[in-house]
């Protein structure tokens, strides 16, 4: 299970040290594709295998946007002896990253965030917001 939150910054180069405890969980190589809320998502093989299958078991009609939205800009990154990867600039200008960013753990895949935005979103939630998605749980 990927969790936690790590700071790290990318360089000029579009290298971000990726959090080895992550690391560990997702694999020696890992996908990184566009996400919501312009964050970017990172997957493990076995992660980005099972997402795919649920996108190409639904028609067309409804896979297609989605197919081109996850699948177009992905990569396959694998860490370097230092642990970084190379975010390409078409996945850093999507998801906004300069400098400063925001890796958390998210269950089943890893995000990676402008840190400035990650700390708006996450503001915007209420405790009222999470008491009632609790409910819905049934917790």
């Amino acid at each position: 299970m990927l969790i936690g939150e790590f700071s790290p910054s990318i360089d000029a180069k579009g290298r971000l040290h990726f959090p080895a405890k992550l690391r560990e969980d997702l694999g020696e190589r890992f996908i990184v594709t566009k996400g919501l809320d312009n964050c970017l998502f990172v997957y493990s093989p076995e992660g980005w295998a099972e997402l795919e299958a649920k996108i190409k078991a639904l028609p067309m009609s409804r896979s297609r946007m989605l197919q081109r939205f996850f699948f177009a800009g992905a990569v396959e990154v694998e860490p370097d002896r230092q642990g970084r990867i190379l975010i390409p600039a078409n996945l850093r200008e999507y998801a906004g990253l300069d400098r400063e960013v925001m890796v958390i753990g998210a269950s089943v895949r890893a995000e990676i965030w402008d840190a400035a935005r990650y700390h708006a979103v996450n503001d915007a939630v209420s405790a009222q917001d999470v008491a009632q998605a609790m409910d819905e749980l049934g917790f």
